[in-house]
C-alpha cells in the first residue's frame, strides 16, 4: 500500500499489459485499482482490466509493475507484488490482530538533514546499553549503501571509477599546465631580458606575472566550474530514473573544490617556471646562450606536488584509491624519466652511423644531443598514455565484470523446500522443461548455539545485525566442491574434510569469528561441532545460490534437510504454475523483475561512466599534443640550420617522423607496463574484481603511442618545415 508522494526518489515504471513497453510515472494506483507484477497475472490467470479479489475488496487490475525504484532485497519482497492505494486498505480488512505486516517509512531531503535523521534513527533502534534491548527491536535503517548487494556493489564500483576518472583528469591537467607554462616562459625570456635592460626590477616582473597567472587561473577555474555545473545536468539525464531529476540545489563545496583545484594546479605546476622570468639576466639581450630556463628547485617542486597530492587525496572518495592512483603516477614519473634517459644512451650507442640510414642517424643525434628535452617529452607522453591505457583497461574489465554479474543465462528463479524424496522427480521436471544448467544444494536449518564452547547469545553483541544472526536459524549447506562465485580468502577448502566448516568472510567479521574457531550448531535437536578451516568471499551480486556457512563434504549423515535450486526459467507460458501444481509444497521465487532492474541500472551507470570517460580521454589527448610540441622552437632552429647547409625537406620529414615515432613507441611501452601494474592494484584492492592481463597490452600500447605521437607531432609541428629558413634564423638571432 502506498500513499500520495510515492516514490520519493526515482519513478515507477508500469505497462498496460505483461510484456508491453513500459513508461515512467510518478503516480500511484487510484482508489479501487491495483497494480501487480506480471508473475501474479500468470499465476492467477488474470489480465489487465480483470477484477482481483483482495481480502474483502474487489479491485480492478489497471497496470503491470515493471520496476520499483525502492524495492527491497528481503525474502518477502521477492513474492509477487500487489500495489494498492492506502485508502483501500480498510476495505480489504486484511489488517487484523496478529496479522503479519511490515511498515516502511522513506525519507528524502538534503544530505545533512538525511544524515541527521539516520543518526537519530540508529540511536533509537540500537539498545541504550550492551546487553539491553531497544523498544524498536526488529526495526532497521536502510540506505542505498546498505541495500541490495548487487545494486550497492555496482554503484560503489561506479563511484570509485568516477573518482578515479576525476583523479586522472587532475593529474593530466597538472602535466598539461607544467608543459604549457614552460613553453610560455621560454617564449618570454627575451622580452623579460629587455625589460631588465630598461631597468624594471625583478620584484615587479615577478609580481606582474603572479597577478596575471592568478587572474587567468581564477577565470579559467570559474569557467570550468560553470561548465561542470552545466554538464552535471546531462549526467543526471543519463541516470534518469535511477536518481530523481529534481535534485536539491548544489552546495558551495563543489564550487570551492573546483576553484581550489584549478588555482592549485596553476600555482604548483605553472607558476614556478614563469617566476624564473624575473631572474633572466640583462646579458641575454646580446648573448642568447645565457638565462635559459632551469629545472624548478626541488623545494618549490616538492611543496607544489605535496599540496596537489593532498588535495587529490582529500577529493578521493576512497583512501586506497587515492594512494594507489597518486602514488602510482608519482612513481611512474620517476620510472619514465630514468628509463627514458637510459634508452637515449643505449640508442646512441646501438646505431651504427656508417651503415644506418641517414634519417635514422640524424634522428638519433637529435635525441641524444638534447637528452633532457627527450626525457621530458617521453615522460610527458608516457604519463598521458598511462592515464589513457589505465582507463581503457579498467573500463573494459569493470564493465565486463558488471556484465558477467547478470549474464543472459543468469538464474531468475529460486526454488526452496524441495523434499529429498522429490529431488529425482524435480530435477527430471527441470530437464523435461529444457533447463539443463542449474544450482542444486541441500539446505539445512540450524541455530548457532556455541562459539569455542561458550554459549552464543545475542547479548554478547552490540551490532544489531549480529544480534539478529545469533537469534535466528542459519541456512547451512554442504558441497564437496567450492561453489561458483566463491573464493577462499583464508585457510583451505579441503574436499570431504570431517568436522570442518567454511564461513563467509562478511558474517565472520560481524560475529568476530576467525580461522580455528569452533562452532556448534543445533540442527533438528542434534548438535554438531565443527572448526572453521576456511573463509570465503562470496559474490552476492551473482544472484546464485549462496550460503553463509558450508560444510566441505559431499554428504552429511542423519541431518534433516531439503533442497534448493536456482535456474533460468524457460520462456514457456505457464511453466511456474505447472511446476507448483506438480510439487505443491515447494516455494518459487521469481527474480525476473530484480534482474531487469539490475540490468537497467547497469546500463545507465555504464552510460554515465563512458560519458565522463570521454572527458578524460580528451584531457589525455591535450597532454599528448602539449608534449609533442614542447620542443617546437628548438626543432625549428635545428631544422633551419640543417636546411641552410643543404638538407632536403623530405629527409627532415623522415627525421621528424622517426623521432616522434621512437618517442611514442618508448612512451607507449613504458605506459602500458606501468598501467598494467597500477591497474592490477586498483582492481585487486579497490574495485575487487578479477584482473586479466594480456601480453598484447605493451605491444598495442607501444603502437598506439607511436600513432598518437605522430598525430600530435604532425598537428603541432606541421609548419616547422614550411617556415622560411631566414625567418627562423632571424627569430633565433633577435
Amino acid at each position: 500500500m502506498v500513499e500520495q508522494g510515492y516514490p520519493l526518489r526515482g519513478s515507477l515504471r508500469i505497462a498496460d499489459k505483461a510484456g508491453a513497453p513500459d513508461a515512467a510515472t510518478r503516480a500511484i494506483p487510484a482508489s479501487g485499482q491495483a497494480w501487480v507484477d506480471a508473475s501474479l497475472l500468470d499465476a492467477l490467470g488474470l489480465a489487465v482490466g480483470d477484477t482481483l479479489l483482495l481480502g474483502d475488496a474487489a479491485l480492478k487490475v489497471s497496470a503491470v509493475i515493471v520496476i520499483e525504484p525502492d524495492r527491497g532485497g528481503g525474502f518477502m519482497n521477492f513474492a509477487p507484488r500487489v500495489m494498492i492505494n492506502t485508502a483501500d486498505v480498510a476495505a480489504t480488512k486484511l489488517i487484523q490482530p496478529a496479522s503479519r505486516l511490515n511498515y516502511r517509512m522513506a525519507v528524502a531531503g538534503d544530505d545533512e538533514k538525511v544524515r541527521s535523521f539516520v543518526t537519530f534513527a540508529d540511536a533509537q533502534v540500537k539498545p541504550a546499553a550492551p546487553g539491553g534491548t531497544s523498544s524498536l527491536r526488529g526495526t532497521r535503517v536502510e540506505s542505498l549503501q546498505g541495500g541490495r548487494p548487487e545494486m550497492s556493489q555496482t554503484l560503489d564500483r561506479a563511484e570509485k571509477f568516477l573518482s578515479l576518472v576525476a583523479l586522472l583528469a587532475a593529474l593530466l591537467s597538472a602535466v598539461a599546465v607544467a608543459l604549457a607554462a614552460r613553453a610560455f616562459a621560454a617564449s618570454h625570456l627575451d622580452d623579460c631580458a629587455m625589460l631588465r635592460v630598461l631597468g624594471l626590477p625583478q620584484r615587479s616582473i615577478a609580481a606582474a606575472y603572479t597577478l596575471e597567472f592568478a587572474l587567468v587561473g581564477l577565470f579559467a577555474s570559474s569557467l570550468g566550474v560553470a561548465l561542470g555545473y552545466a554538464v552535471h545536468y546531462l549526467f543526471v539525464l543519463l541516470l534518469a530514473g535511477l536518481v530523481d531529476a529534481s535534485l536539491p540545489a548544489a552546495t558551495v563545496w563543489p564550487l570551492l573544490m573546483g576553484l581550489g583545484m584549478g588555482l592549485t594546479l596553476l600555482f604548483a605546476f605553472g607558476l614556478p617556471p614563469v617566476l624564473q622570468l624575473a631572474q633572466v639576466p640583462p646579458l641575454r639581450v646580446i648573448r642568447r646562450d645565457v638565462g635559459n630556463l632551469r629545472p624548478a628547485s626541488m623545494g618549490v617542486l616538492a611543496v607544489g606536488v605535496a599540496g596537489f597530492a593532498a588535495l587529490l587525496l582529500a577529493a578521493s572518495s576512497d583512501l586506497k584509491l587515492g594512494l594507489i592512483a597518486v602514488g602510482g603516477f608519482g612513481g611512474a614519473v620517476l620510472v619514465f624519466a630514468a628509463l627514458s634517459w637510459v634508452a637515449v644512451k643505449v640508442l646512441r650507442k646501438s646505431v651504427n652511423e656508417a651503415t644506418a640510414p641517414r634519417w635514422l642517424v640524424l634522428a638519433t643525434r637529435q635525441m641524444s644531443a638534447r637528452p633532457a628535452y627527450t626525457v621530458v617529452q617521453v615522460s610527458a607522453l608516457a604519463v598521458g598514455l598511462l592515464a589513457l591505457v589505465l582507463l581503457v583497461l579498467l573500463r573494459t574489465d569493470l564493465i565486463g565484470s558488471w556484465r558477467k554479474a547478470t549474464p543472459p543465462d543468469a538464474p531468475n528463479r529460486f526454488v526452496i523446500n524441495v523434499m529429498p524424496e522429490q529431488s529425482t522427480a524435480f530435477r527430471g521436471a527441470l530437464d523435461a522443461a529444457g533447463v539443463k544448467s542449474y544450482d542444486w544444494y541441500p539446505m539445512i536449518r540450524g541455530r548457532l548455539v556455541a562459539i569455542n564452547g561458550k554459549p552464543a547469545s545475542p547479548d554478547d553483541y552490540v551490532d544489531d545485525r549480529a544480534k539478529r544472526l545469533v537469534d535466528r536459524e542459519f541456512n547451512l549447506s554442504h558441497s564437496a566442491n567450492l561453489p561458483l562465485k566463491n573464493d577462499v580468502v583464508a585457510g583451505q577448502w579441503q574436499v570431504d574434510e570431517k568436522d570442518a566448516i567454511s564461513v563467509e568472510e562478511g558474517i565472520a567479521k560481524t560475529l568476530n569469528l576467525k580461522l580455528g574457531d569452533s562452532l556448534r550448531f543445533d540442527v533438528g535437536g542434534q548438535q554438531t561441532e565443527s572448526k572453521i578451516t576456511s573463509l570465503r568471499k562470496v559474490d552476492w551480486g551473482s544472484l546464485r545460490a549462496n550460503f553463509f556457512v558450508m560444510y566441505p563434504v559431499a554428504t552429511l549423515e542423519n541431518v534433516p534437510s531439503t533442497y534448493m535450486s536456482a535456474f533460468k526459467a524457460p520462456a514457456t507460458a505457464g511453466f511456474d504454475n505447472a511446476l507448483v501444481r506438480q510439487f505443491p509444497n515447494v516455494t518459487t521465487v521469481d527474480m525476473t523483475s530484480t534482474l531487469a532492474q539490475v540490468q537497467r541500472v547497469l546500463d545507465q551507470v555504464i552510460r554515465a561512466v563512458e560519458f565522463l570517460f570521454g572527458f578524460t580521454l580528451a584531457a589525455g589527448l591535450v597532454v599528448l599534443f602539449a608534449a609533442g610540441t614542447a620542443t617546437r622552437e628548438e626543432r625549428a632552429r635545428e631544422f633551419a640550420i640543417m636546411r641552410a647547409v643543404g638538407a632536403r625537406g623530405s629527409l627532415l620529414r623522415q627525421v621528424q617522423r622517426a623521432e616522434l615515432a621512437g618517442v611514442g613507441l618508448l612512451a607507449g611501452f613504458l605506459a602500458s607496463v606501468v598501467a598494467t601494474a597500477v591497474g592490477w592494484a586498483l582492481a585487486h584492492y579497490v574495485f575487487e574484481f578479477e584482473w586479466t592481463v594480456s601480453l598484447w597490452v605493451p605491444l598495442m600500447g607501444a603502437l598506439a603511442g607511436a600513432v598518437l605521437a605522430l598525430a600530435a607531432g604532425w598537428w603541432g609541428l606541421r609548419d616547422v618545415l614550411r617556415r622560411p629558413v631566414v625567418e627562423t634564423l632571424r627569430r633565433a638571432a633577435t
